[in-house]
């Protein structure tokens, strides 16, 4: 049933990353709510291709009759029966909790609906750090994987919020095989203005990055796009700057900016986009509903890397 194949050539970084993750072992995931073909179709391949082990939680009858509608297979998962998308969506946390999901992965429900869930205080998945959100973008025009940050948590994102928002994407980075990523604090401009909030936090994380209080990345910032991205547009401007031209990462000022960056790369730069949320005690795998089987199984492959990873860590 695979429908991965075609595009695979174009978004080889992608395919480099599926090929990682099978490489690791599959590991327990609660699937909320997958009642649409996309949802439920991803979450198979992904078994299929040993990425996870998908727990299917959703109402039992239209989960089985759409699996039959669209000859998608069954045997052998595991499906835990719950009415509504909002009870799929606490129970899939309760999963994690209890250990015996070790990702979540978000079906054909709204992410506000999963992220109340995960962020309830006494029954969420809340750490010490802010959660965020990563699409993880090959871009056929790019040479390496961009990652652009945050495009579906906070909305107008502080300074506070930046800081652990460049934290959490360094740590994937780091996860990936990037040993110091390059971080381009995204803005309208180069300079700092008074007039331009994002330049403001751009410069003080840009400080706090030479005061050690962000660490394992090069920061640079504030930077256009163009010159985040081209080596010529950062010469013309007469910017000197190891980030310049070559980002990995590239950090919106708002979540605004972020999603019109991921969807412009997507939809016009024919980019195909893995979707993550961080900070929270398990991956979060958050893809669009919009999004195809190819980019769901890349986000599966990066949330599995990312659990091993940090499995590691703690071992």
């Amino acid at each position: 049933m695979s429908q991965t194949k075609e595009g695979a050539g174009r978004h080889a970084h992608h395919a480099r990353l599926i090929e990682r993750g099978k490489g690791v072992a599959a590991l327990p995931a609660a699937v909320a709510h997958p009642c649409d073909e996309l949802s439920l179709c991803a979450a198979v391949e992904a078994a299929e291709h040993g990425l996870i082990e998908p727990i299917l939680v959703g109402p039992r009858e239209r989960v089985e009759r759409l699996a039959a509608q669209h000859r998608i297979p069954l045997a052998g998962l595991r499906l835990v029966d719950v009415p509504h998308s909002h009870a799929a969506a606490a129970r899939a946390v309760e999963l994690v909790r209890a250990g015996e999901a070790s990702i979540l992965v978000k079906g054909s429900l709204h992410t506000d609906e999963l992220m109340t869930e995960v962020l309830r205080k006494d029954t969420g998945l809340r750490t010490g750090r802010r959660v965020s959100q990563v699409f993880v973008m090959d871009v056929p025009a790019y040479p390496k994987p961009l990652f652009v940050t945050d495009a579906a948590v906070h909305i107008f994102p502080t300074l506070e919020d930046k800081v652990d928002i460049c934290r959490n994407v360094i740590d994937l980075a780091h996860d990936l095989g990037i040993a110091r990523p390059k971080v381009a604090i995204l803005s309208a401009v180069e300079t700092v203005s008074s007039k331009i909030p994002s330049t403001i936090d751009a410069a003080a994380l840009c400080k706090m990055a030479d005061r050690k209080q962000i660490t394992g990345a090069l920061l640079d910032g504030p930077l256009a796009m163009d010159n985040a991205l081209d080596p010529r547009a950062a010469r013309a401007k007469g910017i000197e700057s190891p980030v310049a031209g070559e980002a990995d990462v590239l950090l919106a000022p708002d979540l605004e900016a972020g999603n019109m960056v991921a969807k412009l790369l997507s939809f016009l730069g024919g980019a195909e986009a893995a979707g993550i949320v961080l900070g929270a005690r398990v991956p979060i795998v958050l893809t669009s509903r919009s999004d195809g089987v190819a980019a769901r199984l890349a986000s599966a492959a990066v949330a599995v890397l990312l659990a091993h990873a940090r499995r590691s860590l703690r071992a």
